[in-house]
């Protein structure tokens, strides 16, 4: 078994056991194989829906590299990621992932991910309800920030 996803699936395990949030462990490696984080899912613990272990993960590998920015990194799941957990890591700047489980398996014991997969696709338009208002004004403060410079990550 790869190293790394036998410490993510021994995360996962310990985390589930603990009451801690679902059977998910993710760590953050750098490219010379050093771990820089490593989490379980803490949703229960933490009383958080989007404390996933590859969140929790990739929160802690930038507290600790001081950077919001995470190329050059691996990270190894030991779950195909969610739609929002494979957002965070696009956000994250992090160009490979290697998964144990899929979202199929996930699923079978009771996982929402594919509901999430079908919004997106445009099959479930009734899950949320997204309205746009007050453009106007709230657009002024992307203006601003454009116009003193700031940084677009």
């Amino acid at each position: 078994m790869n190293k790394y996803m036998e410490i993510s699936k021994d995360i996962a395990l310990k985390g589930a056991k603990k009451g801690e949030g679902g059977p998910f462990g993710a760590i953050v490696v750098d490219k010379y194989g050093k771990i820089i984080s490593r989490a379980n899912n803490m949703v229960l613990k933490n009383n958080d829906p989007t404390a996933h272990a590859e969140i929790v993960a990739i929160r802690k590998a930038c507290k600790k590299l001081k950077s919001y920015d995470l190329e050059g990194c691996i990270l190894y799941t030991s779950c195909e990621p969610c739609p929002m957990c494979l957002s965070a890591i696009i956000w994250s700047n992090i160009k490979e992932i290697y998964y144990g489980a899929n979202r199929e398996d996930a699923a079978r014991i009771g996982f929402r991910d594919n509901d999430i997969y079908e919004y997106l696709k445009g099959k479930k338009p009734n899950m949320v309800k997204l309205k746009q208002v007050d453009r106007e004004e709230c657009i002024k403060i992307f203006n601003i920030y454009n116009k003193e410079n700031k940084i677009i990550y």
